[in-house]
């Protein structure tokens, strides 16, 4: 049974920083491309940052600069650094792992993070 379970939300002001967490199981970790996703209020899912089983990047325009997307197979858990937040980043942030387009999609059950002074 595959699980992935985030960590790490909250309440922060304008301007802080916050550092997500997700933690997998029952799928070999290293081997999983992996990703972070966000849904605001009334707004479409939405990628943010993604990392290969090898470490490579990739960001969404609106957090570049400002996010930092890790993982460290040892512990099967992703990371996700995010500094300077704004009101904007306001969203419920879920972890995604898939294998490959022919693999079924993993979600975890999503954390909340409130930018607000």
């Amino acid at each position: 049974q595959v699980q992935l379970v985030e960590s790490g939300g909250g309440l922060v002001q304008p301007g802080g920083s916050l550092r997500l967490s997700c933690a997998a199981s029952g799928i070999i970790f290293s081997t999983y491309p992996m990703g972070w996703y966000r849904q605001a209020p009334g707004k479409q899912r939405e990628l943010v940052a993604t990392i290969t089983s090898i470490g490579t990047t990739n960001y969404a325009d609106s957090v570049k600069g400002r996010f930092t997307i890790s993982r460290d197979n040892a512990k099967n858990t992703m990371y996700l650094q995010m500094n300077s937040l704004k009101p904007e980043d306001t969203a419920v942030y879920y972890c995604h792992a898939r294998r490959a387009i022919t693999y079924p999609a993993y979600w975890g059950q999503g954390t909340q993070v409130t930018v607000s002074s």
